[in-house]
């Protein structure tokens, strides 16, 4: 189950998906962590908004390559 989900991450549409998820997380921890000031909380935001540029990144690549998967 984990290879079938990593291959659909790979896909155009994975990538949206992954991306919009990890940037809900990254905003969530940064709602607590700015309520809360505590520093590992901005550390997780931090983590999920890096993750986040990379799936767009991945995915504006995969459109200008115009490739269905990327690799």
């Amino acid at each position: 189950m984990i290879k079938q989900l990593d291959k659909w991450h790979q896909t155009k549409p994975g990538l949206a998906v992954f991306g919009l998820l990890e940037l809900a997380v990254a905003y969530g921890f940064a709602s607590v962590a700015i309520a809360r000031g505590n520093l590992w909380w901005y550390l997780l935001a931090l983590i999920f908004l890096i993750g986040t540029l990379q799936n767009l990144f991945k995915l504006i690549g995969a459109f200008l390559r115009g490739k269905h998967k990327t690799s």
